[in-house]
């Protein structure tokens, strides 16, 4: 089985009970579509202004493209603030796509589809948006350059992803232990920012959450129930004993993890 098609199979599992622990995904998610509103505020001054800005059409109906939607949460978010916009929300894994609808209904486009290769072609939304989905992806520059593809002329780009402090305190419980640490190696900030300077008219920014999880059965409980689970290509899972061992570093340490989010907003300018 391949990785994107264990991470698939990850979040399937994860969908019937993942809302109930992902309190940092919600807060993520509520602040990319913080971030979407004040695009959309851009763009619409831009209208009322004439200036060369925005590129809606003349009913002034946002296309919107979400891209790893998991149980809804961002979608609901945007639903709530753009009740007039075409939505089509996207996931790869089929259950989620189904719990996202159970809870938000029919009016929404939802399609399961590889975020990383998706099935569109034309430049044909105003908006794409995702909340902590990139980190999974092979090739995230080429991944990039394929979505700002399907964006407007002036169309906003907006995500969230995690950056390499994540999870650096289950790293460190590893180091102490002379373990190696399955949690995947993440970004750091520079490398996020060169992919990011090859686009004109971009911005990168980073937020750090340190959430307690009440120790180590917590932050994999956490893990377990949204998903999260694929290690690294190669990883053997470590055996119990060694595994207790490392929780015993991770408690010791407080309990508490930290959560590295990149935001990044590409602007696709055509002139």
């Amino acid at each position: 089985m391949s990785r994107t098609e264990r991470i698939r199979a990850a979040f399937g599992k994860a969908a019937g009970h993942y809302d109930g622990q992902a309190s940092v995904q919600q807060q993520v998610a509520r602040h990319v579509a913080d971030l979407a509103m004040q695009a959309v505020a851009e763009m619409r001054e831009g209208v009322v202004s004439g200036e060369d800005q925005p590129c809606l059409r003349n009913d002034g109906r946002l296309r919107i493209l979400e891209i790893g939607c998991g149980t809804g949460e961002l979608t609901g978010h945007i639903r709530a603030l753009l009740p007039d916009a075409d939505i089509v929300a996207t996931d790869i894994s089929p259950e989620m796509i189904a719990e996202a609808q159970r809870k938000l209904g029919d009016d929404i486009c939802f399609m399961q589809m590889d975020g990383e290769n998706p099935c569109f072609h034309q430049p044909v939304f105003d908006l794409i948006l995702s909340s902590l989905c990139f980190q999974w992806f092979n090739d995230l520059p080429a991944a990039l350059g394929r979505l700002v593809h399907l964006l407007n002329d002036q169309g906003r780009l907006i995500f969230s992803t995690m950056a390499d402090r994540s999870f650096i305190e289950w790293r460190q419980a590893h180091n102490r232990c002379n373990m190696i640490v399955g949690t995947p190696a993440y970004p750091m900030m520079e490398e996020l920012a060169a992919i990011m300077a090859s686009y004109k008219d971009s911005q990168l920014w980073e937020e750090q959450y340190a959430w307690d999880f009440g120790g180590a059965r917590g932050l994999l409980a956490h893990l377990k129930a949204i998903g999260a689970t694929v290690p690294v290509e190669g990883r053997v899972a470590l055996r119990a004993g060694k595994m207790r061992q490392v929780m015993r570093a991770f408690d010791e340490q407080g309990g508490v993890c930290t959560y590295h989010i990149a935001y990044g907003k590409i602007i696709k300018n055509q002139s």
